[in-house]
């Protein structure tokens, strides 16, 4: 296990041991998406903001030049899980465009000023994905 899922793993462990808390760190989910080409399950904590009922997560991967993993495997797999607090809800998601995503981006960098600077250390277009919860099935 390398030092980021050595990191990782221990974050997703203290956001259950304290439903959905992490020390330390604002507004946080585990999103568990499938895999792009290996269509295992991977688990992420990342970092949110919401927009009415939707989840608003950003790909910034701290301002690196490449992506995350996890929004390659949303692009092919755009179906995940979401752990928020104590519930977990299965949504889709949509990568955002245009002036919506520049007004979701905008909202959690004020929020979270590190989202700023992550904008600033790269060329690429940081992209901005919403998470849908998708509508429970009622029994008839």
């Amino acid at each position: 296990m390398n030092d980021f899922e050595a990191w990782n793993h221990q974050v997703i462990e203290e956001f259950r041991a304290n439903k959905g808390k992490v020390n330390g760190v604002h507004s946080l989910l585990l999103l568990t998406t499938t895999g792009a080409r290996s269509g295992k399950q991977r688990m992420n904590p990342v970092a949110y903001t919401t927009d009415g009922e939707r989840l608003v997560i950003i790909a910034s991967k701290a301002g690196m030049p490449t992506n995350p993993d996890w929004y390659h495997n949303i692009v092919a797999h755009p179906d995940v899980t979401v752990e928020v607090g104590s519930e977990t809800v299965e949504a889709r998601a949509t990568i955002a465009e245009g002036a919506e995503r520049d007004e979701l981006y905008a909202k959690q960098a004020a929020i979270m000023p590190n989202f700023a600077e992550y904008q600033a250390k790269t060329t690429r277009t940081i992209p901005v994905i919403v998470l849908t919860r998708k509508k429970e099935r009622t029994k008839e």
